[in-house]
């Protein structure tokens, strides 16, 4: 492998020609331009030169634009400036049935029906998500890219703790809403059983506590983890990074709000304790 990682190789000799073959089991990590310019300095130790290379199969295109932008020394490249990679993108979401539009869409109705679910505290996760979305997207496309090899190992890990968080606070869209809903059958409950309907009110109530709680905590999470990102990626995406900033800390601000109003409605003054401790940290 020559000691990179996700590369396996052999020498062959053929028609009197040294040929070394190689397969990149995962070419972001060793990138197809990266394992070329190894075999070229190796060669040169030994005063010849390649003469050519050859692809056997199919190849990611993303692979060929990342030769393409090392070899060609493109200063902050994005895939997104190939003519065809804009077209693409421009008729599959022309293609697709009311866009980009049609994924959010249910999502926004629902929110502004008369119904009391989803409210804000599903809003929070909601945008707790995209902000930790928005942040992987751009970790993505500076990942692999010359001008920021140096921050590799960063990226990756920054993207290894985003992905989590991303699926944990689009599981607690359904979770805030479901938990709400658990509230309001505790409070029926307790007309027809009044002592132990105050238990399940209690248990209720902090189940609908905990999971906006969980909402502040991890987009609290994604905005310590944008800001990581700000002086190692493309400068050019700045302006996604300040929306996930901004994302993030509207889903704090909304969580928070519902957290609030849960406590105050408990009986457990430790409970409420707790959390409030746990709270306080995220409102800096």
């Amino acid at each position: 492998s020559g000691g990179m990682r996700f590369l396996k190789g052999a020498g062959f000799l053929v028609r009197g020609l040294a040929q070394v073959s190689m397969n990149l089991t995962d070419f972001e990590q060793t990138p197809i331009h990266r394992a070329f310019e190894m075999v070229k300095r190796e060669a040169a130790r030994y005063g010849v030169m390649p003469i050519s290379s050859e692809i056997v199969g199919l190849i990611p295109k993303k692979a060929l634009e990342q030769a393409a932008e090392w070899f060609l020394q493109v200063e902050n490249f994005d895939s997104s400036l190939i003519l065809e990679n804009r077209l693409a993108a421009v008729m599959g979401g022309k293609m697709a049935v009311g866009g980009l539009r049609a994924g959010v869409e249910p999502f926004v109705e629902q929110l502004a029906a008369p119904t009391a679910t989803p409210g804000g505290g599903s809003a929070s996760a909601a945008a707790g998500a995209m902000a930790a979305g928005l942040a992987v997207m751009v970790a993505s496309m500076s990942r692999g890219k010359k001008a920021y090899q140096q921050h590799e190992t960063q990226l990756s890990a920054a993207i290894a703790s985003l992905t989590p968080l991303r699926e944990e606070l689009k599981a607690a869209v359904d979770a805030d809403a479901e938990s709400y809903n658990s509230v309001m059958k505790a409070y029926k409950a307790a007309k027809a059983d009044e002592k132990s309907g105050e238990r399940l009110i209690e248990a209720a109530l902090k189940e609908a506590t905990a999971v906006p709680l969980g909402v502040a905590e991890k987009a609290y999470e994604v905005a310590q983890l944008v800001k990581l990102l700000e002086p190692i990626t493309n400068p050019n995406m700045k302006s996604d990074l300040t929306t996930a900033s901004a994302l993030a800390r509207a889903a704090i601000t909304g969580a928070l709000a519902n957290v609030e109003i849960n406590l105050a409605s408990l009986k457990d003054g430790a409970f409420a304790a707790e959390v409030r401790q746990r709270t306080s940290r995220l409102r800096s």
